[in-house]
């Protein structure tokens, strides 16, 4: 499982590409700078959290814990790819890529990586809620059924 969810994390990356290109290309015409940013990481947001429910959905995690150990290992992966693009093939200095993470400047990007730790978590905990709320779930067993 551990392997499929690090897999996975290139999905999320895909996701956050796609989603700064549109921010690039189609808010930042229609928006000032630090309004796309801010809507554009919400989109993104939102975009992570349906991608996680979905792997949650098909690879189940296990534990809280191991919830917590993947949410911990992308945004190591996300923040390696993000300082390592960005610097070594975008060629930005590290004071322009540290300062999407000042947010007293109103930059929120840190949002994203503090998602990105908690949402496996988070995901894991809400389906576990939803799951034993259906009724399909409460329902008696066969061998309960018969016990009546």
């Amino acid at each position: 499982m551990w392997r499929l969810w690090l897999l996975a994390w290139t999905g999320g990356a895909v996701l956050a590409v796609a989603n700064g290109t549109m921010r690039e290309y189609g808010l930042s015409r229609l928006l000032d700078e630090e309004s796309a940013r801010q809507l554009s990481t919400l989109t993104l947001l939102l975009l992570l959290t349906g991608y996680i429910w979905m792997l949650e959905q098909r690879w189940p995690l296990t534990s809280a814990r191991t919830a917590v150990l993947v949410g911990a290992a992308w945004v190591v992966l996300t923040v390696g790819f993000e300082f390592g693009l960005g610097h070594f093939v975008e060629h930005k200095s590290w004071g322009t890529l540290l300062a999407d993470y000042h947010l007293t400047e109103g930059r929120v990007w840190l949002v994203v990586p503090l998602w990105t730790l908690l949402a496996p978590a988070a995901v894991r905990a809400v389906r576990r809620l939803v799951i034993d709320a259906l009724p399909a779930n409460n329902a008696l067993s066969p061998e309960e059924l018969a016990a009546e």
